[in-house]
């Protein structure tokens, strides 16, 4: 587990999140494999997981549940014994705690309570994708999974920021055709998408094209399977915004023309290219800011 583990010195009380492996097990760090092989127990979000890659290191340190069902209790009973001077490691089932797995909450926990509180690098299917797409490193945000109903995984989509930062997702396979359709619907169907599916895994792959490709990829498959991240920076070359809002425009429409407010906000979706549950949507919003 360590070249010299004669000579590693004694594991320092605190609470280690500890990566580990998005799929091949080359991945896990040697640091990774002392702590996990020194710590007094390991949270882990499935304990049948964890213990398939324990025994492969031949690692035998007790084992406790830490998921998104018990994450309050259990993080109240850990952070006793970390209180007590334990050592604790916490693991995902892949990849690394807290980002888009349990975590955080015993984190803040362990803060609070004056508990030093170790990152242990390693495997992140996020950036392994962002590195790997072609698309910028200087500025981005993960969001972690899109809201899985459609209307609101449109409204998370229509408020992204038109910058030039890289927007990061993960995907369930089940959605992505539908994810890709929104896209294409709000940014239009040039927009540039990658797609990394099953990273580090024996059937990994990258998709780059434009969305309505992608979809087309996509959509002859017999199936979509495996862990998905995807990435696109929205585009810029539209033409600038109106500059009256929604509800302005409808409410000059009813004026002017004494149309009633479901026309005149078709008419002023068609005028904008938009679909009239997202213009209806927008016109929500803006009410609900005057409010």
């Amino acid at each position: 587990m360590s070249p010299n583990p004669d000579h590693d010195p004694p594991l320092a009380p605190g609470l280690y999140l500890v990566a580990t492996p998005i799929g091949n097990l080359e991945d896990i760090t040697l640091r990774a494999l002392r702590i996990l092989g020194s710590a007094d127990r390991i949270a882990c979000e499935d304990t049948r997981q964890t213990q398939k890659l324990l025994n492969h290191f031949g690692i035998s340190t007790p084992t406790v549940s830490y998921h998104l069902h018990n994450e309050g209790p259990r993080a109240e009973e850990l952070l006793l014994q970390l209180k007590q001077g334990s050592r604790i490691a916490v693991v995902s089932d892949a990849g690394t705690p807290g980002i888009a797995d349990p975590g955080h909450e015993l984190v803040t926990a362990a803060i609070a309570a004056g508990i030093t509180v170790y990152p242990i690098p390693g495997a992140n299917a996020a950036i392994s994708a962002l590195i790997s797409s072609g698309l910028s490193t200087e500025q981005f945000t993960f969001h972690g999974f899109l809201p899985a109903k459609e209307g609101q995984r449109r409204t998370a989509l229509e408020q992204l920021p038109r910058d030039h930062a890289t927007h990061i997702f993960y995907e369930a396979p089940h959605r992505i055709l539908d994810t890709l359709a929104d896209i294409e619907s709000i940014f239009g169907s040039t927009q540039s998408v990658v797609i990394g599916r099953e990273l580090t895994k024996l059937h990994e792959e990258f998709l780059r094209g434009t969305v309505s490709d992608l979809r087309t990829q996509l959509s002859v498959r017999a199936s979509v399977r495996g862990e998905i991240v995807l990435l696109f920076s929205p585009s810029q070359n539209e033409s600038a915004p109106p500059s009256r809002s929604i509800a302005a425009e409808v409410a000059a429409l009813m004026q002017s023309e004494s149309l009633s407010e479901k026309d005149a906000l078709k008419r002023v979706a068609r005028d904008r290219g938009i679909g009239k549950s997202e213009a209806y949507r927008e016109l929500q919003r803006e009410q609900n800011r005057k409010r």
